[in-house]
């Protein structure tokens, strides 16, 4: 009896090397993964360069050197965002102001009083934040803010919230008890705000939802065909008819599944963040996104580190969720080209109903929005069950652990009930 379970346990372990081998040794695969290589370098490369420095000749570079000067000279601002902080930043910024560089008519002139404010360039946008109307930006609101205002910096951003709540512009958007929800969020943000160089963390969530859309779709042209080649060559028949095609075989094809989504992903995640990290700094992982312009508005309370993880988790769920959908349609379907075409709907067919304001709050349980949850976190989408109001994020979550769960045993008795033709 103990010999036959090892014997069940080897051939199962030999499908489940079968089913990822075929996979990674088709020829378009490895063209595939050629480019999934090359559009990881590229996306990289341009997060990486969207941290500029700027010298005191007005002249950009990016690259380690160049952000290892912009971490040293945004560092030198490091602690809390105090009254007496921004009192030094309004101060810094009316003396660049008044220079010879800044008044000059020279484009190269004023990058180079430019230089000398990207030192305080965050504080200088939460300035202009704190100050501006709560649906605009000014770049140069700081420069008509006194120094007698300063000390409201805080008290303002919650006072624009208020004020936008209760204006015509969102009449009929939210219910008093979202509204009370989002004021005390906004209330409950702890200050003041801790501030240092977070640039490192801020470009790669910018870039890392293109990355985890890309990963998806390249990642479906790999496990689309798991579930369908067996009918693409018409060796249905040999598959279903063996001993453990229609129990043990199905089981080792969704942990093929499983196994080349989460090593693909995290794979890719993990170098990404890695080059990332040592290129541009990890400095700035305790700072709230409220020192960020993304992150300002924001109700949701957390760092970016936290944001880091969220964009990460949410991304793998989503990842996990679309493909596995993917391999049902192709189990279902008998074709790895419909089932190629279930990531492409998913992450770009709602974003052409974004505008359209009934369908706000059904687009944002979509799961297109675990990918974007940089975004989403960005997003006023609240959802209300009696008295108790909560943002999407934990719902997101919640919504597609319990959905892939449900998908895992329709994959499995859709796969198995399979006729043969």
């Amino acid at each position: 009896m103990y010999s036959c379970i090892i014997l069940v346990k080897r051939q199962v372990k030999i499908m489940l090397r079968y089913e990822i081998k075929k996979v990674f040794t088709k020829p378009l695969n490895k063209a595939v993964l050629l480019i999934l290589a090359l559009a990881l370098a590229a996306i990289t490369f341009f997060a990486a360069a969207s941290v500029e420095y700027v010298d005191a000749e007005g002249q950009s570079s990016c690259g380690i050197a160049a952000a290892r000067r912009l971490r040293e000279e945004k560092n030198g601002w490091k602690g809390d965002v105090t009254e007496q902080t921004l009192l030094k930043a309004l101060r810094e910024n009316i003396r660049i102001n008044d220079s010879e560089e800044y008044l000059s008519k020279d484009f190269q002139e004023n990058n180079k009083a430019y230089s000398k404010k990207q030192g305080f360039s965050d504080i200088r946008n939460m300035i202009n934040l704190a100050f501006g109307g709560f649906q605009e930006y000014d770049y140069y609101k700081i420069d008509s803010v006194k120094e007698t205002e300063v000390r409201k910096f805080y008290e303002n951003r919650i006072h624009n919230l208020k004020e936008w709540l209760y204006s015509g512009e969102a009449a009929g958007l939210f219910t008093d008890e979202k509204k009370d929800f989002l004021i005390r969020q906004y209330e409950s943000l702890e200050t003041p705000f801790y501030y240092e160089y977070a640039d490192g963390w801020k470009a790669l969530l910018e870039y890392a939802t293109p990355l985890i859309a890309l990963l998806i779709l390249i990642t479906g042209f790999l496990v689309s065909g798991i579930f369908s080649d067996e009918f693409q060559f018409n060796a249905d028949a040999v598959y279903f008819s063996s001993k453990l095609g229609r129990n043990k075989g199905v089981i080792s094809k969704i942990e093929a599944g499983f196994l080349i989504i989460s090593v693909v992903y995290w794979t890719v995640m993990l170098l990404y963040s890695l080059i990332l990290f040592f290129i541009l700094g990890a400095d700035g992982a305790d700072c709230a996104i409220q020192t960020g312009m993304a992150g300002w508005k924001s109700f949701y309370n957390i760092t970016y580190f936290q944001e880091y993880l969220l964009t990460v988790f949410g991304g793998y769920l989503g990842s996990l969720f679309i493909l596995t959908l993917s391999m049902l349609a192709s189990a279902k379907l008998r074709s790895a080209l419909l089932a190629v075409t279930i990531p492409f709907i998913l992450l770009f067919l709602p974003s052409f109903f974004n505008g359209i304001l009934p369908l706000l709050n059904l687009l944002g349980l979509l799961p297109d929005r675990l990918i974007r949850i940089s975004e989403a976190i960005s997003y006023f989408n609240l959802y209300q069950i009696g008295g108790t109001v909560v943002g999407a994020i934990p719902i997101l979550f919640t919504l597609y652990l319990i959905l892939y769960c449900l998908l895992l045993p329709v994959l499995y008795r859709t796969y198995r009930k399979a006729e043969i033709r």
